[in-house]
């Protein structure tokens, strides 16, 4: 569904705002070029990875270190795979995430990192709406 003129006049000055309150949040979530080293860094640890499987049929017909090799070019493809598939920006795992020192286990949101950046969102929204904005 498409998005009226008023709507996309409200959205344009939304993103407007965001940009000049928190640029780096805003540049997050327009996504980066690193998003694209990434990629690329995935797309070759796949050629890499066919690369190692293609070394060790022909080690079965050659020489066994020949395979020994196509399977540690296929580990560390594999290595490079899953260190550029993991997640970063706004969306990244807990694990990624710095965690607040002051918060406890039993506090509100039950220790999760999530939880107090969501706080921070509601009240944000709140002050914005009592000042009338």
């Amino acid at each position: 569904m498409a998005l009226s003129e008023e709507e996309r006049r409200l959205l344009a000055q939304m993103e407007a705002a965001l940009a000049a309150e928190d640029p780096k949040l805003a540049n997050a979530l327009r996504g980066t070029r690193s998003t694209g080293v990434h990629r690329r860094r995935a797309a070759l640890a796949g050629v890499g990875f066919f690369a190692g499987i293609a070394l060790l049929l022909a080690g079965l017909q050659t020489h066994w270190t020949v395979s020994v090799l196509g399977f540690v070019l296929m580990f560390v493809s594999v290595a490079v795979a899953v260190t550029a598939w993991r997640p970063t920006g706004p969306g990244a795992t807990p694990s990624t995430q710095r965690r607040d020192p002051t918060r406890t286990p039993g506090g509100p949101g039950g220790g999760q990192g999530g939880a107090g950046f969501m706080d921070k969102m509601e009240e944000r929204w709140r002050r914005r709406q009592d000042e009338g904005f």
